[in-house]
C-alpha cells in the first residue's frame, strides 16, 4: 500500500507530535487538588487557601484550579469510570453530580462521608433539608454550599404607584389571592387591545420556574427506589393549573428568562410584575441589573391552596472528595475549613446572594442587614426564614431528564389547550397525566437497560 505525499507527510507530523510530547516533563502536583467551577466560588476561597498553605508543609498545600462546569464534569465522571486522575477535591453543581450516583454505593467516586457527619456533629449544624437533597439513598457524598429557598420578587414601585399597599401584600396566602391584588397592574399600556404587562413570569419553556412549582405544590418525581414516579395525578394538577396561566381567556403570565440581557431589560422595563427567584439569583440582578434596584421587594411565593407550602427551591453545589485520593484526611479538614469559614460565607452573601445551610451562622449580622435594592427589606431574614420549609428536591442520575420531560409536557399541554379551546384545569389535567405517563414509560425503559441501576 502506497501513501500519497500529503498523507505521509500527516503521517510523519504524527508522529513528531507523539514524540514531543512525550519528551515534555511531566510533574505530578504536590499535595492537594482541588477543582472549582466559578469565579465568584474560586476569588472566596483564594484567600482561605492562601493561609492554609502558609501554615502547612508541601505535602499538604492546596492547588485551586477553575474549570468549565463540563470540563469537570467529564472528567469526573471518565476519571471514575476508568480510573484516570481525578482531582482530590472536586466542587460540582446539582447539574453534575448527581450523573456519578450511578450503580452501588461503593463504586461511586466520592467518597462517603455520612460517618463523618454524624461522628463529628456536622450532621446536626446543617439544615437537613439541604442535606437530604444533596444525598444518595440515605448515604452523603459531599458537604452542600447553598441553601436555595425561593421567594416571590415584585415590582413594588408597580404596585405603590397602582394605590397596591404592603398591608393589601401582606393579605396574599394563595396564587388566587395574588392574582386578584396585583389584577389592576395587568393593563394595556399602548391600547393596541393585549396586555402590555403580565402578572408572573412563566412559560411554557420555563425551565426552573416550572420545576419549582411542581415540587412546592408537593410534586413528587421519583419514588423511594430512585425509579421515575412524576406520572401522578398532583403534578398532572399543577401542570394544568399552570396551563392556564399562560393562554387562555384567564392569561395572567408570559415567559421572561431570568438570567439574560433580554430578561434584564424585560423585568427593568416592567413587562412581568412578579418572578420566583432563590437568593442566588437575587446576587445576580444585582450584578447585572443594577437598575431595579429600589424597585422590587419579596413576599413567600403564594400557595395553591390555603396552608399551603409558601416556598420551593433549585440550585445547588457541593464539595466532595475523590474516595481514591492518598489526601483522603487532609482533603476532609480543607473541604470543612473553606465550607465552615464565616469568611467565606458572608463573602458569599454579599458578592454573590449565597446562603449557607450551615445553621450556625444564619444569625451572623450580615444576613439581616436591610437591603436597599429590595426596598429596604432584610432579604436575608426573608429567605433563611423559608430554608426549613423547603420541598424535597431529589438527586437523582435522571433529575434533569425529569425536570426536562414536565417542560414537554407544559409545552404539548398548551398546545392541546390551544388547538382544542379548553382552558379549565380538569380535562387539562387528565392530558397532562397522559403527556407524563407517557414520557415516564420511555424514561422508565431508559433506566432498566443501565445495568449500573440494576447492579445497586
Amino acid at each position: 500500500m502506497r501513501l500519497s505525499l500529503g498523507s505521509a507527510v500527516i503521517f510523519c507530523l504524527a508522529i513528531a507530535s507523539a514524540v514531543l510530547v512525550a519528551l515534555i516533563p511531566h510533574r505530578e502536583p504536590e499535595g492537594i487538588t482541588f477543582w472549582t467551577f466559578a469565579t465568584v466560588l474560586r476569588d472566596a476561597y483564594i484567600e482561605p487557601i492562601a493561609h492554609w498553605n502558609e501554615e502547612h508543609p508541601p505535602e499538604s498545600r492546596v492547588s485551586m484550579t477553575m474549570l468549565h462546569p463540563n470540563a469537570i464534569e467529564h472528567r469526573m465522571i471518565s476519571g471514575f469510570l476508568s480510573g484516570t486522575p481525578v482531582a482530590d477535591l472536586v466542587e460540582t453543581h446539582e447539574g453534575m453530580y448527581p450523573k456519578i450516583y450511578n450503580g452501588p454505593l461503593d463504586q461511586i467516586g466520592f467518597l462517603d462521608i455520612t460517618d463523618r457527619l454524624h461522628e463529628e456533629g456536622l450532621y446536626e449544624q446543617y439544615d437537613r433539608t439541604v442535606l437530604l437533597q444533596h444525598s444518595h439513598r440515605g448515604r452523603h457524598f459531599g458537604l452542600p454550599l447553598t441553601a436555595s429557598p425561593a421567594m416571590l420578587s415584585y415590582r413594588f414601585d408597580l404596585a405603590e404607584a397602582a394605590g397596591i399597599s404592603d398591608e393589601d401584600m401582606a393579605q396574599i396566602e394563595t396564587w388566587d389571592d395574588y392574582f386578584r391584588v396585583m389584577r389592576p397592574l395587568m393593563t394595556d399600556l399602548d391600547g393596541d387591545g393585549r396586555p402590555d404587562r403580565y402578572l408572573l413570569s412563566l412559560g411554557e419553556v420555563s425551565h426552573d420556574t416550572i420545576r419549582m412549582l411542581v415540587l412546592q405544590n408537593d410534586g413528587v418525581l421519583f419514588d423511594e427506589g430512585g425509579s421515575p414516579s412524576f406520572a401522578n395525578e398532583q403534578n398532572a394538577r399543577t401542570l394544568a393549573t399552570l396551563t392556564t396561566w399562560i393562554t387562555g381567556p384567564k392569561r395572567v403570565a408570559t415567559d421572561v428568562h431570568l438570567n439574560s440581557a433580554t430578561g434584564h431589560k424585560q423585568q427593568l422595563e416592567g413587562l412581568v410584575v412578579g418572578t420566583i427567584i432563590t437568593n442566588n439569583l437575587l446576587g445576580i440582578w444585582k450584578r447585572e441589573n443594577p437598575l431595579l434596584s429600589g424597585k422590587i421587594k419579596f413576599i413567600p411565593i403564594p400557595a395553591f391552596e390555603p396552608g399551603g407550602r409558601r416556598t420551593s427551591t433549585t440550585g445547588s453545589t457541593l464539595i466532595s472528595i475523590n474516595r481514591r485520593s492518598s489526601h483522603i484526611e487532609t482533603s476532609w479538614e480543607m473541604a470543612k475549613n473553606l465550607y465552615t469559614s464565616l469568611g467565606v460565607v458572608e463573602y458569599l452573601y454579599r458578592v454573590a446572594g449565597v446562603i449557607t445551610p450551615y445553621k450556625a451562622y444564619w444569625e451572623a449580622p450580615f444576613y439581616h442587614e436591610p437591603d436597599p435594592f429590595c426596598g429596604g427589606q432584610r432579604t436575608g431574614t426573608l429567605f433563611i426564614e423559608q430554608i426549613p420549609h423547603m420541598p424535597q428536591s431529589p438527586a437523582s442520575p435522571y433529575q434533569n431528564l425529569v425536570y426536562a420531560e414536565l417542560v414537554n409536557a407544559m409545552i404539548a399541554l398548551r398546545a392541546y389547550a390551544d388547538q382544542n379551546g379548553i382552558y379549565e384545569v380538569e380535562p387539562l389535567a387528565a392530558e397532562a397525566f397522559r403527556l407524563l405517563k407517557k414520557s415516564q414509560d420511555a424514561l422508565q425503559k431508559l433506566v432498566d437497560r443501565n445495568v449500573f441501576i440494576s447492579e445497586s
